[in-house]
């Protein structure tokens, strides 16, 4: 089988004219401490820290509780990647949750992930960071209310369109422009800081008396508060869908992660400070966009310059989730769990058109149906659902095959207490405030069974689909990508 024949050629050196083409480009074949760090840092600052506060806020009903939410969402985050850490030095191989879910528990629950993620988890992200850029991108024009929500999904459906263009076209200029816009979104997070310091600095301290008042204590509202700041984090797993890119992984990986997660957790925290001592906690949830609020009080006639580096970071932010996403819908269908078109590369750009294209058109269908807090909250649930099965094939691991060798150890605890705020995290929102949503997304994973057998157990392939891949292929200039088996 395509599983099988993948486990005998040498998995850290096999690869295909298209991921040597994105490795050269954007990881440079060997990934250090430095550039890891960085890649997960400027994964998880993207959109959350600019949209989220408000939300966990709202959820929590007070300023302390809200920053007690942030730290705990930090502290989960870095136990979280520390437990990948030892599962990507077990199993030196790409592509994140769905080759550990593939390799410990097999075919079946990979191909759930990898259908779940490829139709719904990635179009999601998305859908949400390009809704947030939108956001961001059309405030200055309705100074003093909030922006018609027409023009925010119109906004964010261009954005997705001008990402499908450049990432189609050229990989060179895709990852030029995720650099570039990584220093806007420092450069406006610095701002905030030294801002809130200064506020802080003059006095400005009535949002942190009686700081406790009016806390929410339901179990399912500090769940749904959970993924709003849990968004903000997403991205702390990021190293591992590249392990085999990475220079000594088993000294890399946790480094990187005991270095970037701590960052971005401090940071966050003292911008989040910044708000609540520039905006009373009504003025922070009546805000549709938290940094433009923020700037019109602190910077006056500058403001501007808040809005556009929010704006410049979100679309940076958009396009590296773009970029990146195809890696597990690529891997999937090398492995024979996906169509054969979605890993097939443009004849002459040498890029995944066919899987970006995909993607882009189920963000697009995310957008038009959803809100950015709905499709958080959704994004979530499924994404807390995947990490709880990894994290259980780790403990399994731990347990059943000590003898496996492996470089780097967590304590088991750490795995037990991810776990447990897992299964608390999908759980939660269920149980306290049930919700039709939740049922509809749990039967579309399900209903990956339907597909599995016929498709993959039984491999029937109808005539018809191998006529539509031809067309698509034809139609888009696509051919499958060789592999090196050597």
């Amino acid at each position: 089988s395509t599983m099988r024949k993948r486990k005998t050629t040498g998995s850290s050196h096999s690869s295909t004219d298209l991921s040597e083409e994105k490795e050269e480009l954007r990881l440079k074949q060997e990934v250090g401490l430095i550039s890891g760090v960085s890649l997960i840092a400027g994964t998880m600052i993207g959109s959350g820290i600019f949209m989220s506060p408000e939300w966990v806020l709202h959820h929590m009903g007070s300023p302390a509780s809200s920053l007690l939410i942030w730290a705990a969402c930090g502290l989960l985050a870095m136990l979280g990647a520390l437990s990948y850490a030892e599962l990507g030095t077990i199993i030196k191989e790409s592509g994140g949750e769905y080759i550990y879910i593939l390799r410990i528990f097999g075919s079946f629950p990979a191909f759930l992930f990898a259908y779940t993620s490829v139709i719904l988890v990635r179009p999601a992200g998305l859908a949400a960071v390009c809704l947030s850029f939108a956001e961001y991108a059309v405030a200055p024009f309705y100074p003093g209310c909030s922006s018609p929500q027409v023009v925010i999904k119109c906004t964010a459906a261009a954005c997705i369109l001008i990402l499908t263009i450049i990432n189609c076209l050229n990989v060179r200029l895709a990852t030029s422009i995720m650099n570039i816009f990584t220093a806007a979104k420092l450069l406006a997070l610095l701002v905030i800081v030294v801002g809130g310091l200064v506020v802080l600095a003059k006095g400005q301290t009535q949002s942190f008396q009686n700081a406790f008042q009016n806390t929410t204590a339901s179990i399912g509202t500090v769940g749904v508060a959970f993924y709003q700041g849990l968004w903000s984090f997403d991205g702390w797993n990021n190293l591992n869908y590249v392990t085999e890119e990475l220079k000594k992984p088993e000294v890399t990986l946790p480094r990187a992660v005991m270095i970037a997660i701590p960052l971005v957790t401090c940071l966050y925290l003292l911008v989040n400070v910044s708000y609540l001592a520039a905006m009373t906690p009504s003025e922070l949830l009546s805000s549709g966009a938290v940094a433009v609020t923020w700037g019109d009080k602190v910077l006056g006639n500058w403001a501007w310059l808040i809005s556009l580096s929010v704006a410049l970071s979100t679309f940076g932010s958009s396009n590296g989730t773009f970029f990146s996403g195809g890696r597990v819908c690529y891997i999937a269908a090398r492995e024979g769990h996906m169509p054969d078109i979605l890993s097939m590369a443009h004849v002459r750009c040498l890029t995944p058109s066919p899987a970006l294209l995909f993607t882009s058109a189920m963000s697009l269908i995310m957008i038009i149906s959803g809100s950015f807090t709905s499709i958080v909250n959704f994004f979530s649930f499924i994404a807390w659902f995947f990490y709880g099965m990894t994290i259980s094939g780790l403990l399994y691991l731990k347990i059943k095959k000590r003898e496996l060798p492996r470089s780097y150890k967590v304590p088991i605890i750490i795995p037990i207490i991810v776990l447990m705020a897992a299964v608390y995290l999908v759980l939660a929102p269920i149980i306290d405030q049930p919700q039709m949503e939740i049922l509809y997304i749990v039967l579309f994973i399900f209903s990956g069974v339907i597909l599995y057998f016929p498709l993959v157990h039984f491999k029937c392939h109808p005539r018809f689909l191998q006529r539509i891949t031809l067309h698509l292929q034809l139609f888009l200039e696509v051919a499958p990508t060789t592999r090196d088996a050597n």
